[in-house]
């Protein structure tokens, strides 16, 4: 049977399969006969299962034919891109087709932009952000009118994302150019088809996109190391399985250590090389790097240089290395779909095992880590929930629509109806959004540097003046970095970027860890952190809004761990002991249920909270706690969040933690929070940028950070004095509450609170309530840093907790 539809394909592709020894795989073959049925497809396959010549076969079974973009390639990562590029080429150089094949990112030469527009290749791959801004050319109406196809890869990476719906609305505009173009996602990680499906789709009918799943891949090697002596009471950094690490490091060719953040991933670093005796090549990999070091370990690592390279989600979707054959996961993963991910980096290929080693920081990390092995296991992914798209995407959209040339407004809402974060988009919402990037909104439309659109007498929208097609050319783009200094040596090379507030701790003659290397600060100029060679390095800096989320999925299965007593007996002694020692001096929160536990400790009263929703969510309900606490008279001292637990201090006794966590907390403490934090400004300064209000360059020059932070709280102060329910605050405000604040999840807490409160009273500290105290004080270095005294406070604590 699988001989059969092997024949349909063109015996030149047969012979080519047939010549390496191989058979095409059923999901790929089911890819090219859904393109030949017409019909869109979403491929969910194992890493290492072909999906991306799954995506580009019948492409290739077309090809070659006239002179057009036939194909379009879209990849979360430029560097995924050059990756496909060159592993494309190699099929199709070894069939001696004449398809031309190039990639277009921010890296791309702008005379082969140009090129590429007169004269496209065959197949072009690109980022959703390039592709925004070729459709923002006068010529895109020729250049796409007869594209037959648009590959999305890893396209869970960012569909449920403000790039995720530049992109939907990248597509809705390709398809009313090219009605007949085919859309083609590919994943491993997916969890929910059908939500895909729909996400693909014109309009949101998934039942026009096939569902095509590869075969199952060989189960994964999987393991949880633990330490030779005890699993720690608290940090996250796992260094105490260094001496190990290195053991495993040896064992094989190469080895990928993934680490949560960029601050654990120069911490591990240092502590490899602290010990590493034998010398062995270790590089280092992440975002903040140079793109002339990435590039360079990225070399390395492909000619099979390095035995162990230390990285961060920035090789999450990585290139295809062959020779990786263990992965390591520095702390809990976070998600079963991006541990599965990171697994998938080793012996990328099917029908081989890949060994992944899970190396979880403190006791419930290891819960987490065992949840993420069963998920793994099981072959179960997280979910997601697909939010409704953002205005000051669809703003920055609409002003290239009017870049390529003039719209007519109902044309455009159907355009945007059909892109399905924009489903429920009405005539009224569009208008609004138009008026903004037309004007700049009321407060705003005096000034001419705002008045970009105009209205003409036939009813369409044009541009104002051509200058204004090259600004947004400058400054379009969906990720907006946080102010960062470059960190460069006196002779200019740059090493790569810190944030601006680590740098403000920093003056002439303090040294810091970086790229790996020692560096002192010689001096601070504008925009660059002047550096040299350090002999001993004091700090490493650390990342804002660098944490990963705790997904649903995992965080559920942890509760369920508290309650499955028979089940502990699987878990290490000190881990079992410890959940055995609460369950006796406490209780254990049943799934679904909020265990509050009060109790004093060291002169001060303690409450600790046990909703495992994330830091996040727990971060944000500590700041309003303490407000309704203050506002209540009951005087807070402070709080501290992880994961899994908040404990909220005070001098007086909490007795009543109920009326401290009604939902009104959430209407009343939360909008005077927002209102009077950074967090609004902060998201205000997002959606300015991405709206194109706020401008990050200008032809032979870029703003600073400090300079767009500036211009863009100016504007907030204007807006919400004179105009309150301007376009971006509403934005800006949609943007605080979901994705600062994860307010669903706090949300769910306090509804799940007024129900399945547990509140138990206790003379002393709990055991459970152990990790998370530990880190008073120690905030700020909370993602990497498990020191002496900090090991020395925990069993301090741990010693009073787990007496009878």
């Amino acid at each position: 049977m699988a001989d059969e539809p092997a024949a349909t394909l063109p015996h030149i592709i047969n012979d080519w399969f047939a010549e390496r020894g191989w058979k095409p795989r059923r999901h790929q073959l089911e890819m090219v006969a859904a393109a030949r049925q017409g019909k869109d497809a979403l491929l969910i396959a194992a890493t290492g299962a072909g999906k991306t010549l799954a995506g580009f076969l019948p492409t290739l079974c077309e090809l070659p034919g006239e002179d057009y973009l036939h194909t379009l390639y879209v990849s979360p990562l430029k560097a995924l891109a050059t990756d496909v590029r060159r592993n494309l080429l190699v099929p199709i150089e070894e069939m001696g087709l004449p398809i031309r094949v190039e990639t277009r990112t921010g890296d791309t030469p702008s005379e082969r932009k140009a090129r590429q527009r007169a004269r496209p290749p065959h197949i072009l791959l690109t980022t959703p952000e390039s592709l925004s801004l070729l459709l923002s050319y006068p010529e895109s109406e020729e250049l796409f009118a007869k594209l037959r196809r648009i590959i999305i890869d890893e396209v869970h990476a960012f569909a449920n994302s403000k790039r995720g719906d530049l992109l939907n609305l990248s597509l809705a505009r390709l398809h009313s150019l090219s009605p007949d173009m085919q859309r083609v996602a590919l994943s491993a990680t997916v969890a929910d088809g059908d939500a895909y499906r729909a996400w693909l789709a014109p309009y949101g009918d998934m039942d026009a996109v096939q569902l095509v799943e590869g075969m199952d891949a060989a189960q994964p090697d999987l393991a949880i190391l633990l330490p030779e002596g005890r699993v720690p009471w608290a940090g996250h950094s796992g260094h105490y399985a260094v001496p190990q690490l290195l053991e495993e490091i040896g064992r094989n060719r190469t080895t990928l250590i993934f680490c949560n953040t960029r601050f654990l991933a120069e911490f591990t670093f240092q502590k490899l090389w602290e010990l590493n005796d034998s010398n062995l090549p270790i590089g280092i990999h992440h975002g903040s790097l140079s793109v002339e070091a990435r590039r360079k370990v990225e070399g390395a690592m492909a000619r099979g240089e390095l035995r162990a390279l230390v990285c961060t989600a920035s090789l999450d979707l990585g290139v295809d290395w062959g020779n990786v054959d263990c992965v390591i996961q520095m702390g809990a993963p976070k998600g079963s779909s991006r541990l599965l991910q990171r697994i998938g980096r080793s012996n990328h290929r099917m029908d081989e095992p890949s060994k992944a080693i899970l190396v979880p920081g403190n006791r419930f990390e290891y819960l987490e880590a065992q949840a993420a092995f069963d998920a793994v296991e099981e072959g179960v992914r997280d979910g997601e929930v697909f939010r409704p798209g953002g205005l000051d995407v669809l703003a920055q959209y609409i002003m290239g629509r009017a870049c390529s040339g003039p719209f007519d407004e109902a044309q455009l809402l159907s355009e945007v109806q059909s892109a399905l974060p924009y489903s429920g988009m009405d005539a009224e919402t569009l208008h609004r959004v138009i008026e903004f990037v037309a004007t700049g909104g009321y407060a705003l439309r005096a000034y001419d540097k705002f008045k970009k659109l105009r209205r003409d007498a036939d009813g369409c929208w044009h541009l104002t003046h051509p200058q204004f097609a090259a600004q947004y050319r400058l400054n379009a783009g969906i990720i907006v970095d946080l102010p960062m200094l470059d960190v460069r040596f006196r002779n200019g090379r740059k090493l790569g970027k810190v944030e601006e507030n680590f740098a403000a701790q920093l003056t002439p003659g303090s040294s810091f860890t970086f790229a790996g290397m020692p560096l002192e600060v010689e001096s601070i100029k504008e925009t660059d952190l002047i550096v040299r060679a350090a002999k001993k390095a004091a700090m490493i800096p650390s990342y804002m809004g660098a944490r990963l989320p705790l997904t649903t999925h995992l965080s559920q299965r942890v509760r369920e761990f508290l309650t499955d007593r028979a089940g502990w007996a699987r878990f290490p002694d000190d881990v079992r002991e410890w959940l055995e020692m609460q369950d006796y001096r406490s209780q254990m929160p049943e799934p679904g249920q909020l265990l509050i536990e009060t109790f004093p400790h060291q002169d001060r009263h303690y409450m600790v909270l046990y909703p495992f929703e994330g830091w996040n969510a727990h971060q944000s309900l500590g700041m309003l706690l303490t407000r309704r606490m203050e506002d209540r008279g009951l005087k807070p001292l402070g709080f501290v969040a992880n994961d899994y637990a908040l404990a909220v201090w005070s001098v007086d006794p909490i007795t009543e933690p109920a009326p401290l966590l009604s939902a009104d907390i959430l209407a009343d403490e939360f909008a005077d929070w927002i209102e009077g934090s950074y967090l609004l400004k902060r998201a205000f300064r997002e959606v300015a940028v991405i709206s194109g209000l706020i401008e990050r360059q200008h032809p032979g020059k870029r703003k600073t950070g400090r300079q767009v932070t500036f211009s863009s709280d100016l504007i907030y102060d204007v807006l919400r004095k004179y105009e309150p329910d301007h376009l971006l605050l509403e934005a800006a405000w949609a943007d605080a509450r979901a994705r600062m604040t994860d307010v669903g999840r706090l949300g769910d807490l306090l509804d799940r609170a007024a129900d399945t409160m547990l509140h138990v009273d206790l003379d002393r500290i709990s055991p459970m309530a152990v990790p998370v105290l530990v880190m008073i004080g120690r905030e700020s270095v909370a993602q990497g840093s498990t020191d002496d005294a900090l090991l020395i406070e925990a069993e301090s604590m741990a010693a009073a907790a787990m007496r009878p």
